[in-house]
């Protein structure tokens, strides 16, 4: 079992940015992030594969987020910029351990997932 600790949500106004951390209990492979706003279905927003080389990004995203992560402190981030409102949502890091699987967009092809870190936008 791997167990994922999200942070660094939080209330910031439109224009601003936030920097959401995933830390892991232990070795992963492909990490993302997904994001669930109030009456809607959880959505894709960003994964990374174990390297690093790919990185994949919701279309909403538009060059606003970047993902990163450091194996070797067995951390994800996801640093968010130029927020928007409709980016509030509770955003959920998500890791599994299984190598070459090639879909980092659905939900089902992560195992593991963390509690979730509440991001508001203010307008």
């Amino acid at each position: 079992q791997v167990q994922l600790v999200e942070s660094g949500g939080g209330l910031v106004q439109a224009g601003g940015s936030l920097s959401l951390s995933c830390v892991t209990s232990g070795r992963t492979s492909a990490m993302g992030w997904f994001r669930q706003a109030p009456g809607k279905e959880r959505e894709f927003v960003a994964a990374i594969s174990w390297s690093g080389d790919t990185t994949l990004y919701g279309e909403f995203v538009k060059g606003r987020f970047t993902i990163s992560r450091d194996n070797a402190k067995n951390t994800m981030t996801l640093q968010m910029n130029s927020l928007k409102p409709e980016d509030t949502a509770v955003y959920y890091c998500a890791a599994r351990t299984i190598m070459y699987v090639s879909d980092y967009f659905s939900e089902g092809t992560y195992a593991y997932w963390g509690q979730g870190t509440q991001v508001t936008v203010s307008s």
